[in-house]
């Protein structure tokens, strides 16, 4: 087989959910909505934050920024894929591909390290109560962001440099709905060894960080929480962490089936829509589990509406 090198010009095909016609008015409808109510519940999240002055705490500051991340995270992967449909078009060119599968490495990565920043947050705000303002103060807050983005600037643009390095061949089908990094590298016909074990690397030190932090945060919060004498002081205490917990479970959750799936070698379609979970359905129901769980932000949003009506 031919081998073409990548600084030629090369379009993958992105081949989506179904091949079926009869089925894509179905699909862009459907991923429509879902990105319509992930871009309005993210951006409803990110106004309540900023127009009510009892949100401007470190933690609603940190999911404020989450929400940002959310929306651009969606942006990089749906509107592609409603073009293709719309199109009726699975061509993405090469230049195109690199890209979304930079931006995507680079808002999943962001995404992962403020859960990990939120959960320490937490575990200030229960664990040292006393010195929480000082120790949460608005330049460490900052400072704490811009450290998230700038390693995940460092790690997506080097895994986007380690994808350039490859040739393709002639067969450039990509069985996903956008340019899955795994996926990409695995049609290239030059080998592919250095860049597995850049991932598996990244896996573990950019993914297992965080969680580990993650899980050292909430093992203090419960022990704190063990030894607060009174029922509705521990349910207090616990509230607070309830709608981070239920994200961290959903994003992790639905990371974790995505890596099992590709390991399990499961069918194209399998792993597509278990990608789906974490990049579209995670992003679109943060938002409805914080302010469907959390007083303080339904009152924003309460008053951010009556104040437009």
């Amino acid at each position: 087989m031919e081998t073409r090198n990548n600084t030629r010009v090369l379009e993958f095909l992105l081949l989506g959910f179904s091949k079926d016609p009869e089925l894509q008015p179905l699909f862009f409808g459907l991923f429509l909505s879902m990105y319509l109510v992930t871009m309005l519940g993210n951006l409803l999240i990110i106004l309540a934050s900023i127009s009510d002055s009892h949100l401007h705490t470190p933690m609603y500051f940190f999911l404020s920024n989450l929400s940002f991340v959310d929306i651009c995270l969606t942006s990089t992967t749906i509107p592609k894929m409603l073009v293709n449909i719309q199109t009726q078009s699975k061509v993405i060119t090469y230049a195109g591909c690199i890209t979304q599968m930079c931006f995507f490495l680079f808002f999943i990565e962001v995404d992962n390290f403020l859960l990990a920043v939120m959960a320490y947050d937490r575990y200030v705000a229960i664990c040292h109560q006393l010195h929480y303002t000082v120790m949460m103060n608005p330049r460490f807050c900052g400072l704490l962001v811009v450290v998230c983005w700038i390693l995940s600037v460092l790690h997506a643009l080097f895994q986007s440099l380690m994808v350039l390095r490859l040739s393709f061949c002639t067969h450039l089908e990509i069985p996903h709905f956008f340019c899955e990094p795994n996926h990409v590298v695995q049609l290239a016909c030059s080998d592919t060894f250095l860049n597995e074990v850049v991932m598996e690397s990244a896996l573990v030190l950019m993914v297992i960080g965080p969680i580990t932090g993650i899980v050292y945060s909430y093992a203090k919060i419960t022990s704190s929480i063990r030894a607060i004498s009174s029922a509705q002081g521990k349910y207090k205490a616990f509230s607070t962490c309830a709608s981070h917990l239920s994200i961290v479970s959903l994003f992790y959750g639905t990371g974790l089936g995505v890596y099992l799936s590709s390991a399990a070698a499961q069918s194209s379609h399998s792993k597509a829509t278990a990608s789906l979970m974490y990049t579209t359905i995670t992003p679109m129901l943060n938002p409805f589990i914080y302010s469907l769980r959390n007083k303080d932000v339904k009152r924003a949003l309460k008053s951010l509406f009556g104040r437009k009506v």
